[in-house]
């Protein structure tokens, strides 16, 4: 099992300390490796929060969420960033590229800090770039480009690192209708051709019911479509 969710909780609480409001309330998934499963609800119905807590960019209050049997509940700061970097690729609705990188600058910096296998990743790079239809604006900033373009990229910067999961967070939501279409093709080949994991959240029924599994979440719960 590549992705275990036991029994999360997470609320948002008042300055005093009540709970303002309950998103996420005993929530369970599991999820093989290779699989692709999409999350549709409506808005504020905690997708993000819930990607945010796989992600481990943030901690729920009660449950377990594991990864390949690591407990990201109980990983230390290190630990957790090292999770990050080597285990997920998240793309955003809005692509986040830093305005003064270049592009395959903006796709090589989940790669800093690597101590080997640098000329590997530039490689990987100049792979994912070609792919992608994005190899000759590679020297240019995002403000020069589309937004289709920079959302390319984006994909690009979340698979550099070969990850074992792929998070997709409303990844059309930001495009244009032939933009969108291109950007779900795009994801779906990617998790095909290289069998990574992939969850997609999107209000998109068409993009959800492309997945292996749907889910819908409501009242802090996921439900099989």
């Amino acid at each position: 099992m590549l992705l275990e969710i036991k029994n999360i909780g997470k609320s948002y609480f008042k300055k005093d300390g009540q709970i303002a409001r309950k998103v996420l309330d005993g929530l369970d998934l599991s999820m093989e490796a290779g699989e692709c499963i999409s999350i549709v609800g409506p808005s504020g119905s905690g997708k993000t929060t819930l990607l945010n807590l796989i992600a481990a960019l943030d901690k729920p209050d009660t449950g377990d969420i594991s990864i390949d049997g690591k407990d990201l509940t109980k990983l230390d700061r290190i630990a957790l960033d090292l999770y990050r970097k080597s285990s997920i690729g998240i793309v955003f609705q809005l692509h986040h590229l830093m305005p003064q990188l270049n592009l395959f600058e903006n796709v090589m910096l989940p790669t800093m800090g690597n101590k080997d296998g640098m000329e590997e990743s530039i490689v990987r790079a100049e792979k994912l770039l070609k792919d992608l239809g994005i190899w000759e604006q590679r020297l240019q900033k995002p403000g020069e480009l589309s937004g289709g373009e920079c959302q390319r990229a984006a994909v690009a910067r979340a698979l550099i690192n070969q990850p074992k999961l792929i998070i997709a967070d409303e990844p059309t939501g930001a495009l244009d209708e032939d933009n969108a279409k291109t950007m779900a093709d795009l994801l779906m080949d990617i998790h095909k051709e290289s069998g990574t994991a992939l969850i997609i959240v999107t209000h998109s029924m068409e993009l959800a019911a492309r997945a292996n599994k749907q889910y819908l979440l409501k009242k802090g719960n996921l439900h099989l479509g």
